[in-house]
């Protein structure tokens, strides 16, 4: 089961201190990683924490600020509204939140609610992973080698290998550095795409970079491994990997 990472957006300390307790009832289930009172700065937390969950007081602040949410470079979070006013289960539905839950907090309601944010986040996932998995066997068969498939927040996209300068592990998520500047943060993490990515194109320097090497520009040896790039990012080859990273190359 998919533990949820999740942050309050809400004034009411009764609420606060509910959910919290929750968590550390159910560790296994879901973390509560912050909390804020207003939606302004919960989108900084949003940023920084990038929860699967979102508990909303549907304030009219909060709501009037709620489209700050399709600015965001990675999935959408999903929503579960908390009111004292059981008509905002409507707003609830017209803002695609997951569901509506009333003051005081109800703990089967709860756990019914997170279940169900569970559930969709997995078969989104599932969904996901089976186009990609098409896609790159489509690329496979066709013979059109060179090209990745990335599942990004709202869509998959084929990349070039060559336009690849490094991938960087950012939790769960992957982030794309292409030679055009541009970057693309994937769904996955970047485990999972070391295996399509491992050839004699691209070496795992670090455990948080896959890299492109003939987009190294140069290789510094001062005070351990560094590859250098056109972009002027210098990445560290860790310590463990430089003996192989060095055979790689054929220095």
């Amino acid at each position: 089961m998919k533990l949820i990472k999740a942050i309050i957006i809400d004034s009411n300390l009764d609420v606060i201190n509910q959910l919290s307790k929750f968590a550390e009832e159910n560790t296994v289930i879901i973390d509560i990683c912050g909390f804020c009172d207003n939606f302004i700065d919960g989108i900084e937390l949003i940023k920084t924490h990038k929860p699967d969950l979102i508990f909303l007081d549907p304030t009219n602040d909060n709501l009037a600020s709620f489209d700050l949410v399709k600015e965001l470079a990675f999935n959408i979070p999903k929503f579960i509204f908390i009111s004292d006013d059981k008509n905002m289960a409507y707003e609830a539905f017209q803002y695609n939140a997951v569901d509506f839950l009333k003051k005081t907090l109800n703990f089967n309601e709860l756990i019914v609610s997170i279940y169900k944010v569970i559930k969709l986040i997995e078969m989104e996932i599932s969904f996901q992973n089976q186009k990609v998995y098409q896609i790159n066997s489509f690329v496979t068969e066709s013979n059109a080698n060179g090209f990745i498939a990335i599942s990004s927040s709202d869509k998959i996209e084929l990349i070039k290998l060559a336009e690849i300068v490094y991938c960087k592990a950012e939790g769960k998520y992957t982030e794309f550095v292409l030679i055009n500047k541009q970057k693309i943060l994937s769904s996955k993490n970047l485990g999972e795409y070391s295996s399509i990515l491992m050839s004699n194109q691209f070496f795992r320097i670090h455990h948080s970079y896959v890299v492109n090497i003939k987009q190294i520009l140069k290789i510094t040896k001062k005070d351990g491994l560094y590859c250098e790039f056109a972009n002027g990012i210098s990445l560290p080859v860790a310590k463990r990997r430089q003996e192989e990273f060095v055979k790689f190359l054929k220095l």
